[in-house]
């Protein structure tokens, strides 16, 4: 393994028993101004899409209903739809591989690893994300594949930029929503929060160093997808998700799709405008990239269209 970055946490494992320890005293978590329920059984009516539902075939990926299927909720501010995760854990891998969400959130991509049938790893720099994914995971469900042996689901305090309990080239996937600048700090009081950076500069370097770390841990041939988008400022856009991509391919990753996701609801999510008459177009779309780690010097050649340009 490379030599850990000693100036970020070390990840620091979280486990069912210590999420019911923490129930006990715990009804609720508070993620910006949003109260999200915690400790509760899960009544849940369905463990996927609607039957009718197909997998996304072209680059533009729009869901008006965000997906409410096992113990998705969209109460907890900037997750993503488990459609996008359920999109790329079937495209980009097979029952029993192991995929990591670095900035997991409220853990919609280890739900949907539960329900596919894919070990997971989640990681958060908030305690209290991690205590909302052990909830939204705190379901009885068997694997798709009952004849797979089993999968192995692991939730971590940490920073994504130091994955020190991950080895070398040990992950198959990687699907993950980071912060976007500007936008939600999720947890501004915690030391090492990417998304309480104010600077945008100081972001993008974080990010490069997410990206590092990213490519150490995946496996050559294999796939990391971020979905990320873009603000204003002074009225002006400011391109956040094409910085981001140029992280992503300074640290050796190659660009296999670039998909447009139409954002819905955006006046509660993203952008707070007070007119009803704007000089400029709200925000209503982010970018989903899927990056892919060369498996050779013979590859990097071949994709060098695909890859950093500068």
């Amino acid at each position: 393994m490379l030599e850990t970055k000693q100036e970020y946490r070390s990840m620091e494992r979280v486990t069912p028993g210590d999420y019911l320890q923490f129930v006990k005293r715990n009804k609720k978590i508070q993620i910006e101004e949003t109260e999200v329920q915690i400790g509760k059984p899960w009544s849940i009516s369905s463990f996927g899409p609607p039957k009718d539902y197909v997998n996304e075939t072209e680059t533009v990926w729009s869901f008006p209903d965000r997906g409410s299927w096992a113990t998705h909720v969209g109460n907890y501010r900037g997750n993503w739809s488990p459609y996008i995760p359920r999109n790329l854990i079937q495209r980009f891998t097979e029952v029993g591989d192991s995929v990591l969400d670095q900035m997991c959130g409220s853990g919609t991509t280890l739900v949907e690893c539960k329900l596919l049938g894919r070990s997971v790893t989640g990681v958060d720099i908030n305690r209290d994300a991690i205590m909302v994914t052990q909830d939204r995971l705190n379901f009885s469900f068997e694997t798709l594949d009952a004849k797979h042996p089993g999968i192995s689901i692991e939730t971590y305090v940490g920073d994504a930029r130091r994955l020190d309990a991950l080895e070398d080239e040990s992950i198959d996937l990687i699907a993950t929503h980071p912060p976007y600048a500007y936008i939600i700090p999720y947890a501004p009081r915690t030391e090492g929060d990417i998304s309480a950076l104010r600077k945008l500069s100081d972001f993008l370097k974080a990010m490069r160093e997410v990206a590092d770390e990213s490519y150490r841990v995946l496996k050559s041939g294999k796939h990391c997808a971020i979905l990320i988008g873009d603000t204003r400022k002074h009225k002006h856009y400011v391109p956040i998700s094409y910085r981001v991509l140029q992280q992503f391919l300074d640290s050796g990753f190659m660009l296999r799709e670039d998909i447009i996701k139409r954002q819905w609801k955006t006046k509660t999510t993203r952008e707070r405008w007070r007119s009803s008459k704007l000089d400029f177009y709200k925000i209503a779309h982010e970018h989903l990239y899927v990056f892919r780690k060369p498996s050779s010097e013979q590859e990097k050649k071949a994709l060098r269209l695909s890859s950093k340009w500068w």
